[in-house]
């Protein structure tokens, strides 16, 4: 599992039921890494400074660069209130698309994808994201934190 925090995990003060998600996860022997966007949130490393705030172990926390190369393998991402950083327009040459060319978190290559986002509401650049409605993607809507704990809540029983 590749958890990709963005800044409504940041909003929702998700961090620690980030946390127990991992705990659980790994209690029950899977993997558990986060992909990190440089710009995710509202400043460069914001999301590295979240998830230290809460222990997690910094050998977790995968790049960009890194953690790409591995989503075709990844059997689950989940995605806790990030758009614009796994927004598949962002491959498009068009230049009317604002977030064209801009390095992505390739979170549409696994083999599920669930995104945990208040609404389809668009990001930061205001444009739509095909990743909602992909085929490998499930919606899971509602509050990060809540949304966290409930799956802890779910997975522990």
């Amino acid at each position: 599992v590749v958890i990709v925090p963005g800044y409504g995990m940041a909003v929702a003060q998700a961090q620690y039921a980030g946390r127990d998600l991992t705990n659980l996860l790994e209690s029950k022997g899977v993997e558990v890494e986060f992909a990190i966007h440089p710009v995710a949130g509202r400043m460069p490393g914001h999301m590295n400074v979240l998830l230290a705030e809460v222990d997690i172990p910094y050998d977790k926390l995968k790049e960009m660069d890194q953690v790409n190369p591995t989503f075709p393998q990844t059997d689950l991402v989940l995605v806790i209130g990030a758009n614009d950083v796994v927004n598949p327009m962002a491959r498009e040459s068009d230049p009317s698309v604002p977030i064209a060319g801009m390095p992505i978190l390739n979170v549409d290559e696994a083999v599920s994808v669930v995104v945990i986002k208040r609404s389809l509401s668009s990001g930061f650049a205001g444009i739509p994201n095909p990743l909602f409605a992909a085929d490998n993607t499930l919606m899971l809507f509602g509050d990060a934190k809540q949304m966290a704990v409930d799956l802890v809540s779910a997975l522990g029983q």
